[in-house]
C-alpha cells in the first residue's frame, strides 16, 4: 500500500511540476534563470522559436562561476556555455491543459571553461551533448515559471527560472 500510494504521489507531482504550454509554431519565448550544478551557480539565459505545434528549437547562453581545491591550493574557474536545443512538447499527445506543458528534447553545446594557468586539474572547453526534461506553468498570457531537469554535459543539473512570451 505505503508502495502504491508513493507511486501515485510521484505521478501526481511530475504531472505538476512538469507541466508547460508550448510555443506556437513561428512564435518564440525567453527565459531566463538560475541553475543546479556541481560546478557552481549557473545563471541562463535562453530563446526558444515554434517550429511545429509540438516541436521547437533554441538556443541558450550560460554562465557560472566556483572555486575548487587542488594540491591544497584554492583555484577560481569561470564556465560559459552556448549551446541549441530541440523540444517536444506533449501537449497535444497527453490532453494538457494551455496554461501547462511537458516537454523533453536533446542539447548540443560548447563549453568555454576559465581557469588558472597554474591549475593542473582536469577542466577542459568542449562540446557536451545532453538530454533534458522539464515544463512551464503560466501565471498569465505572457509570463510564465519553467523548471527543467538535465543531464550528460557541463549543463546538468536543473534549472528553475521565468518564461516571457514575446
Amino acid at each position: 500500500m505505503k508502495k502504491q500510494l508513493l507511486i501515485l504521489s510521484l505521478l501526481l507531482f511530475c504531472q505538476i511540476t512538469f507541466a508547460q504550454s508550448p510555443v506556437a509554431k513561428g512564435e518564440s519565448q525567453i527565459n531566463a534563470g538560475i541553475g543546479l550544478s556541481s560546478w557552481g551557480v549557473p545563471v541562463y539565459l535562453g530563446l526558444d522559436y515554434g517550429i511545429h505545434p509540438d516541436i521547437s528549437i533554441g538556443g541558450e547562453l550560460s554562465y557560472r562561476s566556483y572555486h575548487d581545491k587542488y594540491n591544497s591550493i584554492r583555484y577560481n574557474h569561470s564556465v560559459l556555455g552556448i549551446s541549441g536545443n530541440g523540444n517536444y512538447h506533449f501537449n497535444r499527445v497527453l490532453s494538457i491543459p494551455e496554461k501547462w506543458d511537458f516537454y523533453a528534447g536533446l542539447n548540443l553545446g560548447f563549453y568555454i571553461w576559465n581557469s588558472p594557468n597554474d591549475y593542473a586539474g582536469s577542466n577542459s572547453s568542449g562540446l557536451g551533448l545532453g538530454a533534458q526534461v522539464g515544463g512551464r506553468y503560466f501565471f498569465s498570457e505572457k509570463i510564465g515559471l519553467n523548471l527543467e531537469f538535465g543531464g550528460g554535459n557541463a549543463f546538468s543539473g536543473g534549472k528553475l527560472g521565468l518564461t516571457f512570451k514575446l
